[in-house]
C-alpha cells in the first residue's frame, strides 16, 4: 500500500533528515553544532545525496519493505541513487 508506505518513510525522513545539518562525521563543525543544541545527523563519510539514499533505503529495509532503490532528487534534473544489488 503506497499510502502506508509513504506515511512512514515520509515520516521517518521528516523527523530524521528535515531542518538538521548533513555533516561527516569528522567535521570541525560538529561540536559547535553541538553546543549550539542544533539538529545534526552524523555520516561515516560526506553527507552526499548517494549516502542519503543509502540511508533511506537502509531504513526501509529494517521495516522489511520490499524495496529495490531508492532515489533522491537535488533538483529537476540532479538526482542520485541506492541500490543493494545483493551485498
Amino acid at each position: 500500500d503506497f499510502v502506508e508506505i509513504k506515511r512512514v518513510v515520509k515520516g521517518w525522513i521528516d523527523e530524521t533528515l528535515d531542518h538538521r545539518m548533513l555533516l561527516n562525521k569528522e567535521d570541525p563543525l560538529v561540536h559547535p553544532m553541538k553546543e549550539l543544541k542544533e539538529p545534526v545527523v552524523l555520516f561515516d563519510g560526506d553527507p552526499t545525496v548517494e549516502a542519503v539514499a543509502r540511508m533511506i533505503f537502509e531504513f526501509c529495509a529494517s521495516k522489511k519493505m520490499p524495496v529495490d532503490e531508492v532515489r533522491v532528487w537535488e533538483t529537476d534534473t540532479s538526482w542520485a541513487s541506492y541500490r543493494n544489488n545483493g551485498e
